[in-house]
C-alpha cells in the first residue's frame, strides 16, 4: 500500500511539473507572439516617421515660391500661381526624393539663392548633428531619440504652418534637419535591432525605403492641392497631426522612460571607431556616391530640359514621377535576391552603381520627354539596389566586427546621404554654369562606375563570424529576464529555420560559442569561417 501511495504521489508530482512546464511554454509563446506584433507595430511607427519626413521635405515644393514672393512684395499670397521661369531644387540629407523640387523665381536671382539655402539648411544641420545623435542613440536606446525626433518634426511642421517671414521658414527647415537626425537614424537603427535575422531585416529595411520614395511621390500633389483649395497652413497642419499620432503610438508601444528600457543593452562602439573601419567606410562611400546623381540632377535638369528640348511645365513636373515605380521594383528585387543569395549583397550594390553610372551618362543624350524618363528611372532603380543591399550590410558589419548597437553606424549612413543632398542645391548649378550639363553627368556617371569595383572589398563579409559582443555574452550567460528569454528563443528558432544543413560548425549552435579567453579588446575582432 505504501509503495502504491508513493508511486501515486510521484505521478502526481510529475503531472504538476509537466503542467507547470507547459504553462511556462505557453506564457513564453504568448510573450514571443506579443513581441513579434510589437516589432511590426514599431516598424509601422518608423515607416510613418520616414514618410512624414520626406513628405515635409517635398510638400513645400509648390508652396515655398509663393511664401517668399508674398513676403517680399505681397504678391502671390492667394495660391500657387507664381510666374513660370527657371526651376531650381534643393535636397535634404536622408531624403532620397524621386520628384523634382521646382520653384519659380522672381525677376531677380536673390530668390533662387534664398530657396537654395533654405533647402540646403536641413541637410547642413543634419550633417552636423548626426555624429552627436548617433552617439546619444547608442547610449540611451532607440525609442527616446525617435520620440524626440518626432517631437521636433512636429514643432517644425507647425512652425512652417504659421511662418510669416524668411527667418521663420529657415528656422523651421533647420528644425526639420535636427528632428531628422534623431528620428531617421533612431528609426532605421530600431528596425535593425528588432529584426536581427535575415531575410527579415532586409524586408523591413526595404519597406522603410519604399515609404521614403512614396513620401517623395505623394507630397508635391498633396501639398499643391491642399494649398490651392484649403490654404497654405492646411498641408502642414495635416502632417503635424499625423506626426503627433505617430508619437503617441510610439509612447503606447515602447515608453522611452519605462523601467528597464535601457536594461541589457550593451555599450556601442564609438562612432569614430566605426568611421575608420574599412568595410563601413566602403559602404558609406557607396551610399554617398550613388545618391550624388539624384541630388545634383534635381536642381539642374528642369533648366536643361527647357533649353535643350523645349519641355513644357507639365513635362518638367512629371519627369520624376515614373521613377517611383522602378525604385520600389528595385527594392523588391533586391530583397528577394538577398533572401535567396545573401552572399552576393556586394554584387547587388556594385550592379546598382554601374546602372546609375550608365544612366547618368545617357541623360545628356536624350532629346525628348519620353527619352529622358528612361535614364532617370535607371538612376532610381540603381539607387534602390544600392540602398537595399548595403543598409542591412552595415548592421551585419556591426554585428560581426563590433557591438550590436546600431545608432552610430546608421548615423554614418545618414551623414553619407546628407553630404550629397547638402551639396546638391549649392554646387550643382555652379558646376553646370562653369563646365556644362554634359560634363556634370559624365563626371557623376564615371564616379559611380569607378566606385563599383571597390565593393569587391565586401565580397568576403558574409564569411565573417559574429564577434563576441556584450549582447552575445549576455545571452550566453542565460536569460536573466523575459526580454532576454524571448530574444534568445527568437534567435534560436530563426537560426534553426534559416541555417542550411551541414552549416553547423563542429556540432555547435551558432549562438552558443566558446567565450573562454575573450577580452574586451577582442570584442571587435573577426575571423573567417
Amino acid at each position: 500500500m505504501s509503495e502504491a501511495g508513493g508511486a501515486g504521489r510521484a505521478r502526481a508530482a510529475v503531472a504538476r511539473l509537466s503542467e507547470a512546464v507547459g504553462e511556462r511554454r505557453r506564457r513564453l509563446g504568448t510573450a514571443m507572439g506579443e513581441a513579434r506584433r510589437q516589432r511590426r507595430l514599431l516598424l509601422l511607427v518608423v515607416c510613418v516617421a520616414l514618410l512624414l519626413d520626406n513628405m515635409l521635405y517635398m510638400v513645400i515644393v509648390p508652396i515655398i515660391p509663393d511664401y517668399i514672393a508674398a513676403m517680399r512684395g505681397g504678391r502671390g499670397a492667394a495660391g500657387p500661381s507664381a510666374p513660370a521661369g527657371r526651376n531650381e531644387s534643393g535636397g535634404g540629407g536622408g531624403n532620397r526624393s524621386l520628384v523634382p523640387a521646382r520653384y519659380p523665381p522672381a525677376a531677380g536671382g536673390n530668390e533662387d539663392v534664398q530657396i537654395g539655402v533654405l533647402f540646403a539648411s536641413k541637410a547642413m544641420l543634419q550633417l552636423l548633428v548626426n555624429p552627436l545623435s548617433g552617439t546619444l542613440i547608442d547610449r540611451v536606446g532607440y525609442e527616446a531619440p525617435l520620440l524626440a525626433g518626432l517631437a521636433v518634426m512636429f514643432l517644425s511642421t507647425a512652425t512652417f504652418a504659421f511662418a510669416e517671414n524668411y527667418a521663420t521658414l529657415f528656422a523651421a527647415r533647420s528644425l526639420q534637419g535636427l528632428g531628422s537626425a534623431f528620428a531617421d537614424t533612431a528609426g532605421i537603427a530600431l528596425i535593425a535591432d528588432r529584426y536581427a535575422e535575415e531575410p527579415a531585416r532586409s524586408r523591413a529595411l526595404g519597406t522603410a525605403l519604399a515609404c521614403i520614395s512614396f513620401g517623395s511621390l505623394v507630397a508635391p500633389p498633396f501639398g499643391g492641392v491642399l494649398y490651392e483649395f484649403a490654404g497654405k497652413r492646411v498641408p502642414f497642419l495635416v502632417l503635424a497631426c499625423v506626426c503627433l499620432l505617430d508619437g503617441l503610438l510610439l509612447l503606447a508601444l515602447a515608453p522611452p522612460c519605462a523601467a528597464g528600457a535601457r536594461a541589457n543593452m550593451p555599450v556601442g562602439t564609438p562612432i569614430h571607431r566605426l568611421m575608420v573601419d574599412p568595410y563601413i567606410a566602403v559602404v558609406a562611400g557607396a551610399l554617398a556616391t550613388c545618391n550624388i546623381p539624384l541630388a545634383f540632377l534635381e536642381p539642374t535638369i528642369a533648366n536643361w530640359m527647357k533649353e535643350s528640348m523645349g519641355a513644357s511645365e507639365w513635362e518638367v513636373g512629371l519627369t520624376w514621377l515614373p521613377a517611383f515605380f522602378p525604385h520600389v521594383l528595385g527594392v523588391y528585387i533586391t530583397v528577394r535576391l538577398a533572401a535567396a543569395y545573401p552572399h552576393l549583397q556586394w554584387f547587388y550594390g556594385a550592379l546598382g552603381m554601374a546602372i546609375i553610372g550608365a544612366s547618368s551618362c545617357l541623360v545628356p543624350a536624350c532629346r525628348n520627354f519620353g527619352q529622358v524618363i528612361v535614364p532617370l528611372c535607371g538612376i532610381c532603380f540603381g539607387i534602390a539596389l544600392v540602398d537595399t543591399a548595403l543598409l542591412p550590410t552595415l548592421a551585419f558589419l556591426v554585428d560581426v566586427r563590433h557591438v550590436s548597437v546600431y545608432g552610430s553606424v546608421y548615423a554614418i549612413a545618414d551623414i553619407s546621404y546628407s553630404v550629397a543632398y547638402a551639396l546638391g542645391p549649392i554646387v550643382a548649378g555652379q558646376i553646370v554654369h562653369t563646365m556644362g550639363f554634359v560634363q556634370l553627368n559624365l563626371g557623376m556617371g564615371l564616379a559611380n562606375v569607378l566606385y563599383a569595383p571597390v565593393l569587391l572589398f565586401l565580397k568576403n563579409v558574409c564569411q565573417m563570424k559574429p564577434s563576441h559582443s556584450e549582447r552575445n555574452i549576455l545571452l550566453e550567460e542565460g536569460p536573466k529576464g523575459l526580454y532576454d528569454t524571448i530574444k534568445m528563443e527568437e534567435r534560436k528558432s530563426m537560426g534553426k529555420s534559416l541555417q542550411p544543413a551541414g552549416e553547423m560548425e563542429n556540432g555547435m549552435d551558432p549562438y552558443r560559442r566558446d567565450l573562454t579567453g575573450v577580452s574586451e579588446e577582442d570584442s571587435s575582432d573577426y575571423e573567417y569561417s
